[in-house]
């Protein structure tokens, strides 16, 4: 079996930090141009060479996604585009258009050729022609079965490597490819701008009764059709392995940074524990309950991932209240705010390559020393003593009920 290589998303420089150092072996992420999550923040001409920089300093490779589908008016910039990448050490370009790909080879000749799940490669036959024409890697369809993975792992040159997605949000239309959005909204979801309108509450208004709403449902509980689950396959690492995946993916480019941090480090020591044949240990698969999610399921892996029917609310029942920007061997913290909290609450401290520990926080001081019972300021510094020391990016949180009625 193969260990899995651990791909995490990087939507900035900080989730880029947070993925990076909380065990990821590869990061993705996108320029200005020509990603995905045109909302992510992404990375200007000026950051990428940084951010490619920092993660190779640290050991991980560097994935940037060239997965739109360019437009005539486009395709002239993807070039220089191209170039800039490939002279920033950019590891692997995920691609999903074949011009894109084939300019990718002539102007990129550095960065490994990876194709995006936005091709829906789902049979063997797509996927060995892909190799052939030059890709390293195929991500597969988020459709595919584990069994049929086994198949195309089976039938494919070995050489080539296969991608999966194994945690986040999934979508109700074929790996990706919805109308919805633009239709709706304008926003095309095929070029990065998804409004996640199968995320909307709807009700039925009749043409000659403006304004007057009626409720679509289809029991007592409501309406679902479009109430896609989020994936969690961490408890199933082996499975993955067994059936020849190189790399599994976390989704959320556009999620937080502390969502960065969580789901890379419990992945990080689940798939060690995996590759090493021990157990799971039950803290790490505890933390991907940690961040806000809707409901789990294992995708498609072994069969229908069904609906919830309850709600499509999220799961958030914890938030971060600080990060640690460095700390000395006495445990005294300098912090940075995320929310606001104050002395005498309880929290929790988790870290990279650090089990979560609680803690009530102690009295905190300004950077002048002046007495500090509640930090109130977004990204304001303060210092505040821990029980012991924690490796820089640690993070402070605390229970909470944030997942609304």
């Amino acid at each position: 079996m193969r260990k899995l290589e651990l791909l995490s998303p990087a939507g900035d420089m900080e989730r880029l930090k947070m993925a990076v150092l909380y065990g990821a072996d590869a990061v993705y992420l996108a320029g200005t141009s020509f990603g995905m999550r045109s909302f992510a923040g992404n990375f200007s001409p000026e950051e990428l060479p940084q951010a490619v920089k920092f993660a190779h300093e640290h050991g991980v490779k560097c994935h940037v996604t060239v997965n739109t589908m360019p437009r005539n008016d486009e395709v002239a910039h993807l070039p220089e585009y191209l170039e800039q990448l490939d002279d920033a050490g950019v590891d692997a370009l995920i691609l999903a258009d074949l011009g894109a790909f084939t300019l990718a080879g002539k102007y990129a000749p550095h960065c490994q050729r990876h194709i995006s799940t936005q091709q829906s490669i789902a049979n063997y036959a797509c996927a060995q022609a892909w190799f052939d024409l030059g890709a390293s890697r195929v991500v597969l369809a988020r459709e595919c079965s584990l069994e049929e993975i086994r198949v195309i792992r089976q039938k494919v040159d070995p050489k080539l490597e296969i991608e999966t997605f194994g945690h986040g949000a999934m979508c109700v239309s074929y790996s990706g490819r919805c109308l919805l959005s633009n239709y709706m909204t304008g926003r095309d979801s095929n070029r990065g701008a998804c409004a996640q309108p199968c995320r909307y509450q709807y009700a039925l208004m009749e043409e000659k009764r403006p304004g007057e709403y009626f409720p679509v449902f289809e029991d007592e509980k409501g309406t679902y059709i479009l109430n896609s689950r989020d994936m969690c396959m961490i408890d199933h690492l082996n499975d993955l392995m067994d059936a020849g995946v190189d790399c599994i993916k976390i989704e959320g480019r556009a999620k937080s940074a502390y969502y960065a941090a969580i789901v890379t480090g419990a992945y990080r020591h689940c798939i060690d524990d995996a590759a090493a044949g021990r157990p799971l240990d039950p803290v790490w698969r505890d933390e991907v309950e940690h961040i806000s999610h809707r409901v789990y399921s294992t995708g498609f892996y072994y069969g229908q991932p069904g609906q919830y029917v309850e709600n499509a609310r999220y799961l958030r029942d914890w938030q971060i209240c600080a990060k640690v920007i460095s700390c000395d061997e006495n445990g005294l913290a300098l912090c940075s705010l995320n929310n606001k909290f104050q002395a005498g609450d309880a929290l929790e401290v988790v870290g990279p390559d650090l089990k979560p520990f609680p803690i009530v926080a102690g009295n905190m001081t300004d950077l002048e020393g002046a007495p500090l019972n509640c930090p109130k300021t977004p990204q304001s510094r303060f210092c505040l003593p821990l029980p012991r020391p924690v490796p820089n990016g640690s993070l402070l949180r605390r229970s909470v009920e944030l997942s609304g009625k």
